[in-house]
C-alpha cells in the first residue's frame, strides 16, 4: 500500500507525473544496473579482459523478465546494497559458472551512481520537454497580450503601470535561462562511474582505462577524469538546478493566486466544473494547481538541500551520506515533475480578464499615474519640488475622493505651466508603459 503523497492513488497524479515515477521505480532502477553490467560485459569481452563467451552469456542473461523481485528485496535487506543481489541473480542464470565473470572489476557504487546518472538523464530529458512547454505557452501569452496594460504592484500595493505581456515576458526570460543551464550542466553531470573498490580500479590488472572508456561509449555517459564516489558535486548541482527551476514555478503560482482574490480578478486557472469549490461556499473559486506547485516546490528545496548534505562524504567511500541521494534524489526529481505538470495546466489555459485590469488601474483614481506627472512636471519646477508637491496632491484627492487629474488641473503652480489636455495625457496609463513593449520583443526574439 502506498504511504507517499507520490505514490497515492488518489494524489500521486497531482503531485507527480506518471512519466518521472516511472524513471525513478524499482523496475526502471534495476534496469539499468542490468544495462550497466550488460554493456560491462560486452566491453570487457571485446577487450579480452574476461572470455567472449562469459560475456556473450552474460550479455544474453542481464534480462529484467528474469529477475525474481522477492529475492531482490530478502537479499537487499540481508547485505543492505541490491548490486550483488542482482549479480547472483544473473550469475545463477548463466551455464557453465561463465556468470562469475560478471561485475568484473566493478564495485558496488560503481553500479548504483551510473544507474542515477542514467536515470537522471531520462528525468531531465522530462524537465526539459517541460520547460519548452512553458516557456512556450508564456511566449504566447507575452505575444498576446504585449499590450495590455495591468498595474504593477509594488509590496501588495499598486505601483506604476506595466503590461501583462511584459509580465509574462520577464518570467519567460528566467525560464529561457534555466533552459540554457541545463544544456550547460548535462555534459558535467552526465558522467558515469567505474573506479573500483577506493576509486583507482586496482581490481584490473589490465585495460582498466579502457574499459571504462569503452563502457561510457557503450552508455552514452562523460567518461569521468578520475573517480568521484565521494565527491558528489554533480548530484548536488543537479538538485540545485532542481531548486531554481521551483523557485521560477512557485513565482508563476504566487502570481496567479494574488491575482485571482476576489478583489483582483485579472486572472485564473483553466476554468472545469466543480474545480477548487468549496464545500461550504458554493461561489468560491479556489486556485488548484498554484497550491501544489507551492507544497510541491518547497519540498523540492529541502531536498535540494538535503543533496548538498551529501557531498559532506568521508574518505573514499562514505558512511551514510550516499544514502541520503536514494531518498532525496527520486523525490526531488517526482515532485518537480508535479509542479511542472500544474504550471503547464496553468499557462495552456490561463484566462486572462484585460478589462478587469484596466478597472483595477483605474481604482485609485489616478493615483497610479503620480509618478508620471512628477515626471512631466520636472521640467517645469523641478523634480524634487514636483514630487513633493504632487505627493500633497495625491493625499488632498485622497482626503477629498477625487479623481487626482482634478486636482492637478486647479492647482496654480501646475497650470500656469501645462494645460488641462497636457495632465490628462500624463494620467493616460497607456502613455506611461516605458519599453514594456520593447523587452517583451526582445525576449521573444531571443527565442529565436
Amino acid at each position: 500500500m502506498a504511504a507517499t503523497i507520490i505514490d497515492s492513488r488518489i494524489f500521486g497524479d497531482m503531485f507527480s507525473d506518471a512519466r518521472m515515477r516511472e524513471v525513478w521505480s524499482d523496475e526502471n532502477r534495476t534496469a539499468k544496473y542490468l544495462d550497466i553490467e550488460r554493456a560491462l560485459a560486452r566491453v570487457q569481452g571485446r577487450l579480452g579482459i574476461i572470455p567472449q563467451e562469459a560475456a556473450d552469456e552474460i550479455v544474453k542473461n542481464c534480462e529484467l523478465s528474469q529477475i525474481d523481485w522477492v529475492q531482490l528485496k530478502a537479499k537487499t535487506e540481508q547485505i543492505g546494497y541490491p548490486i550483488i543481489a542482482v549479480v547472483n541473480q544473473i550469475n545463477a542464470h548463466c551455464r557453465d559458472k561463465l556468470g562469475e565473470y560478471c561485475h568484473w572489476g566493478a564495485t558496488t557504487q560503481d553500479i548504483t551512481d551510473t544507474a542515477a546518472v542514467l536515470q537522471m538523464r531520462e528525468g531531465l530529458a522530462l524537465v526539459e520537454q517541460d520547460l519548452n512547454e512553458i516557456g512556450d505557452a508564456l511566449a504566447s501569452l507575452a505575444r498576446k497580450y504585449r499590450d495590455t496594460p495591468v498595474i504593477g504592484r509594488s509590496n501588495l500595493q499598486q505601483a506604476t503601470p506595466i503590461t501583462f505581456g511584459y509580465k509574462m515576458a520577464s518570467i519567460l526570460a528566467g525560464i529561457d535561462r534555466h533552459r540554457e543551464r541545463l544544456q550547460q550542466l548535462k555534459p558535467r553531470v552526465l558522467m558515469g562511474e567505474f573506479g573500483g573498490a577506493s576509486g583507482t580500479l586496482s581490481s584490473l590488472e589490465k585495460g582498466a582505462m579502457e574499459t571504462q572508456a569503452a563502457l561510457m561509449q557503450e552508455l552514452g555517459l562523460a567518461q569521468p577524469l578520475i573517480s568521484w564516489h565521494t565527491v558528489r558535486d554533480t548530484i548536488a548541482e543537479v538538485g540545485a538546478f532542481l531548486g531554481l527551476v521551483g523557485g521560477s514555478l512557485g513565482k508563476i503560482a504566487m502570481d496567479v493566486k494574488l491575482m485571482m482574490q476576489t478583489e483582483v480578478a485579472e486572472v485564473f486557472e483553466p476554468y472545469a466544473p466543480g474545480r477548487g469549490s468549496s464545500s461550504t461556499m458554493p461561489q468560491k473559486r479556489n486556485p488548484i494547481s498554484c497550491l501544489y506547485i507551492h507544497a510541491n516546490i518547497s519540498v523540492a528545496r529541502q531536498h535540494a538541500a538535503a543533496l548538498m548534505d551529501a557531498m559532506v562524504a568521508d574518505h573514499e567511500r562514505s558512511t551514510g551520506p550516499w544514502e541520503i541521494e536514494w531518498v532525496s534524489l527520486p523525490e526531488i526529481f517526482c515532485l518537480m515533475s508535479g509542479a511542472l505538470k500544474q504550471t503547464k495546466f496553468i499557462l495552456k489555459g490561463l484566462e486572462v480578464d484585460g478589462a478587469r485590469m484596466r478597472a483595477n488601474i483605474a481604482m485609485t483614481n489616478g493615483l497610479v499615474m503620480s509618478e508620471a506627472v512628477m515626471m512631466g512636471l520636472g521640467p517645469y519646477i523641478g523634480r524634487e519640488y514636483a514630487h513633493d508637491l504632487v505627493y500633497d496632491l495625491c493625499r488632498e484627492a485622497i482626503a477629498k475622493d477625487r479623481p487626482l487629474i482634478e486636482v492637478l488641473a486647479v492647482h496654480p503652480e501646475i497650470t500656469k505651466h501645462v494645460t488641462r489636455a497636457q495632465l490628462e495625457a500624463m494620467c493616460e496609463p497607456a502613455n506611461h508603459l516605458g519599453q514594456a513593449g520593447v523587452m517583451v520583443d526582445r525576449v521573444l526574439a531571443a527565442r529565436g
